[in-house]
């Protein structure tokens, strides 16, 4: 949809299956091999054959082509095959393509996933180590030299913007640090499953970049999680409740750039996520006190606190006091700090359970969810919903 006019997506695809491997430190397998364990979970889940999937979509930073996948889970002919840049902001962009698809006829099932070694492979919270030339390569530029290496000391300078345009200090991070561990403590599946933590325990954790600390990064994950997608119409003859696809964006701000947006006017803000929330709102004509749950991208907790602003479920620099206040659920499986991080994939898992009500944490009735994906990149949300 453009920012000027509603689209006609919603409310034409559902979610019908979903899956994930086991989240773990070192997976002991490739990320193909992850890769087609989510995706053959996701069908079971689904109730739908391998065979009758005929579209994939990934992220292009993912390592297992879709041809590959498709053999390794008996998978044959594809008619739509599709890829998404900008590393976690892709997340929610590949259901929204893989609705597309459904929506025009080009595909009549079609199966998102993403997996990776991300902390016994390639770790990307180690940085920087080597840029091939490019113009993303050059955006770069202006801010490797300086010190500015790590997705963590990129997100600091807006971080420190932020405390200091709203007078607040680390501590308000450390809301969203908490609610996120309260929720992975009572996940089986989360990696801090049973270990919540308290505001004094957010403070005390080290300096990592400030005012980021320890405590404020996401984890490094290895593991998949792949999504099912089909029409509504199908999806109502299925095992599972049809989890419809009730608005989907994508959205790059001006002067964006790869989480090194600082040229821009105003640092303590997420433009991008402007862009998608003016989108969601617009297409489904909901608003944030429609909402019953949102699952919020949290690489780092002081975006998790724009994107409730830029979305409208409080004031600038108020979303702090509104996380304190559990004003709204989040992130109820715990997030990327607490169950996994898996590029937010597992995230919209969380929607998709709360939606059925098989969530662990289940927010009762719940029956609108918003997801988003990567910020500090050109990104995308959902807004997903029960059937009728």
């Amino acid at each position: 949809m453009s920012a000027r006019r509603p689209d006609r997506l919603g409310g034409r695809a559902a979610v019908v299956g979903i899956g994930a491997t086991e989240f773990s430190k070192d997976s002991g397998r490739s990320e193909l091999t992850l890769a087609a364990e989510a995706v053959r979970a996701a069908l079971d889940d689904a109730g739908i054959a391998p065979a009758e999937v005929d579209g994939l979509v990934t992220f292009t930073m993912d390592t297992s082509p879709e041809i590959t996948v498709a053999q390794a889970c008996g998978i044959g002919e594809l008619t739509f095959f599709s890829r998404v840049h900008y590393g976690g902001g892709a997340a929610c962009a590949t259901v929204q393509q893989a609705a597309l698809a459904v929506a025009t006829g080009v595909a009549e099932v079609v199966v998102c996933y993403r997996a990776f070694n991300e902390r016994s492979g390639r770790r990307f919270g180690s940085g920087v180590q080597h840029r091939e030339p490019s113009a993303e390569g050059a955006a770069l530029g202006w801010s490797l030299p300086f010190g500015l290496l790590t997705p963590a000391s990129w997100v600091a300078m807006a971080a420190q913007r932020y405390l200091h345009t709203y007078g607040l200090t680390p501590e308000a991070f450390g809301q969203v640090a908490v609610v996120d561990r309260r929720h992975a403590a009572t996940n089986p599946a989360a990696y801090f499953h049973g270990k919540p933590i308290t505001l004094d325990d957010h403070a005390a954790s080290r300096w990592i970049v400030e005012p980021l600390r320890l405590l404020d990064c996401c984890q490094e994950t290895d593991g998949g999680q792949a999504i099912v997608v089909t029409s509504v119409e199908r999806a109502r003859d299925l095992p599972r409740p049809p989890v419809v696809i009730t608005a989907a964006a994508q959205g790059s701000g001006r002067a964006q750039e790869q989480m090194t947006s600082f040229y821009r006017d105003d640092l303590s803000g997420l433009p991008e996520m402007g862009v998608v929330a003016r989108q969601l709102w617009s297409g489904s004509g909901l608003a944030p006190a429609d909402i019953d749950v949102a699952i919020l991208y949290d690489h780092f907790t002081p975006f998790v606190l724009m994107q409730l602003e830029e979305f409208g479920f409080c004031g600038r620099g108020e979303a702090a006091g509104c996380v304190a206040e559990g004003a709204l659920p989040l992130n109820t499986h715990g997030g990327q700090l607490g169950e996994a991080y898996l590029h937010g994939m597992n995230g919209i898992a969380e929607a998709v359970r709360q939606i059925r009500g098989t969530a662990v944490n289940q927010v009762p009735h719940a029956a609108r969810a918003l997801v988003t994906a990567g910020t500090g990149v050109p990104t995308s949300g959902l807004l997903l919903g029960a059937d009728g």
